[in-house]
């Protein structure tokens, strides 16, 4: 008899929440979202970049350098998804798959596209690459 019990409401219960998936009374998760904030990055597995030094350079031209470092560009990736800037701000960013978002910090919602373990390529507010792209130094500098 217990046994019957069981299974009875196990049926019951898979019952109700077949039935009752469509009525939501709960918070929607894409109102908690602040407007104007990037959407993080979809797909893909969670990751880290490789600690260190990156740096982050504009293409140079033919008469003169091939690349322009931009200095106030650059940051240091650290321990448990961590970056510090030149400055010393310190903020943390979020890699899914080979999208980068820095969720907070003075980076903060600027968004990157990782082209390899030691090159990332930023995107514009629209999502289209810019020229901006940084590459890993090292961890010893």
């Amino acid at each position: 008899m217990r046994t019957r019990t069981i299974i009875l409401l196990t049926l019951c219960a898979a019952a109700i929440a077949a039935l009752g998936s469509g009525i939501s009374f709960a918070q929607d998760r894409k109102d908690s979202i602040p407007r104007g904030s990037a959407p993080p990055p979809s797909g893909g597995m969670l990751g880290t970049l490789q600690r260190g030094e990156w740096e982050c350079a504009l293409p140079g031209d033919a008469g003169g350098e091939a690349y322009v470092v931009v200095p106030e560009e650059g940051f240091r990736i650290g321990n448990a998804s961590s970056y510090r800037t030149a400055d010393g701000g310190r903020g943390i960013y979020l890699l899914r798959g080979t999208g980068l978002v820095f969720t907070r910090g003075p980076k903060k919602d600027e968004r990157f596209e990782l082209l390899g373990e030691n090159t990332l390529r930023k995107l514009a507010a629209d999502g289209s690459p810019s020229k901006l792209i940084c590459t890993r130094l090292g961890s010893n500098r």
